[in-house]
């Protein structure tokens, strides 16, 4: 089993940054891919990115060169660093690991263990 708790949302206007903190606890070699999600009102869930344990990272379109996915082994901790906000950024998010091939990394419907989220809201 593995628990992850997400915190560092809040509200931020646009163009601003937000980092985002995932902790693992548990069984913290069952995630060799951990990913990010994120879901509006009234969207499906959506993925942000992911990165897999040899440390190679996959993004949405939409958010390269913006966000930044990371994870520090030591502290069991996954962060997301996010900058240059957009009003479609607002979203809960949500961090997820599960253990799979790397391939398979980017599919949401594959992920196992998921954390309770955090608000993200950016204002115009």
């Amino acid at each position: 089993q593995v628990q992850l708790v997400e915190s560092g949302g809040g509200s931020v206007q646009a163009g601003g940054s937000l980092r985002l903190s995932c902790a693992v606890s548990g069984d913290t070699h069952s995630g060799n891919c951990m990913g990010w999600f994120r879901q509006a009102p009234g969207k499906q869930r959506e993925g942000v990115a992911y990165i897999r344990s040899d440390g190679s990272t996959s993004y949405r379109d939409s958010v390269k060169d913006r966000f930044t996915i990371s994870k520090d082994a030591a502290e069991n901790t996954l962060y997301l660093q996010m900058n240059s906000l957009e009003p479609g950024d607002t979203a809960m998010y949500y961090c997820a690991a599960v253990s799979i091939r790397p391939a398979l990394c980017t599919i949401q419907q594959w992920y196992k263990y998921w954390g309770q989220g955090t608000q993200v809201t950016v204002s115009s």
